[in-house]
């Protein structure tokens, strides 16, 4: 299966270890298509709001993790998600993960 930067799909990230992020969630690939063939990165994305300037709001009760990035398997992924994703959400993504990583 293809997959492509900033697709939203649901994956089973158990198991886990300490306070990494767990269970079958979404989570929104953030390496870029011609990486993505036995791996992908994703962020997790959680519901739950907490006021950390590592979370990207997508719409009302949906956030991006970005101080959870991982790199799974693409066996893990369960299937794609129809989530609309806006060219400002990117910019944003884009932003806060240079601030993280630079």
């Amino acid at each position: 299966m293809n997959y492509n930067q900033y697709e939203v799909v649901l994956i089973n990230l158990d198991p886990t270890i300490g306070s990494e992020i767990q269970k079958t969630r979404p989570c929104m690939i953030i390496s870029p298509k011609e990486m993505n063939y036995s791996n992908i990165i994703v962020a997790p994305m959680t519901s739950k709001y907490k006021d950390y300037p590592t979370r990207v709001k997508l719409k009302k009760d949906s956030f991006v993790v970005l101080d959870q990035i991982r790199t799974v398997s693409t066996k893990r992924v369960l299937k794609k998600l129809d989530v609309k994703i806006t060219s400002r959400q990117i910019k944003e993504i884009k932003n806060t993960i240079k601030i993280m990583l630079v």
